[in-house]
């Protein structure tokens, strides 16, 4: 087993502030979605590793009632997560460093898109 992506919500009209945070503020190359999803909104994101394979991707999709993830949240290694975190916040992107050493092995922060899902980024030390 392997993970495929994994998705977010947006509210409707919500994608140029998701490809603000995920393509501008983590690096993320926006991708293009199946015609047959294409209707529904919502935006697809990748990450490529040094070979060009993916090394993860994310998916924003439109939820009405929408109700940002507090708690759930994906989480991405990083190599340098102070300088993602700075990009982010210097676009205006809410970071969190008070859990910074709370995960062994790593580094940390927490920072929010801009509708309010949590999202990690760690680092290896």
């Amino acid at each position: 087993m392997r993970l495929h992506h994994v998705q977010v919500a947006c509210p409707a009209g919500g994608e140029e502030l998701a490809r603000r945070f995920w393509s501008e503020g983590l690096g993320m190359t926006e991708v293009d979605k199946p015609a047959d999803l294409r209707a529904r909104g919502g935006a697809w994101f990748r990450a490529y590793d040094d070979r060009g394979g993916v090394a993860a991707e994310l998916h924003v999709g439109v939820e009405e009632p929408f109700a940002p993830a507090r708690k759930a949240h994906p989480a991405f290694v990083v190599a340098d997560v102070d300088a993602v975190a700075a990009r982010l916040e210097g676009l205006g992107f809410t970071v969190d460093h008070s859990r910074r050493d709370g995960f062994p092995g790593h580094v940390r922060c927490h920072c929010f898109d801009g509708h309010g899902n949590r999202v990690e980024l760690l680092q290896a030390i």
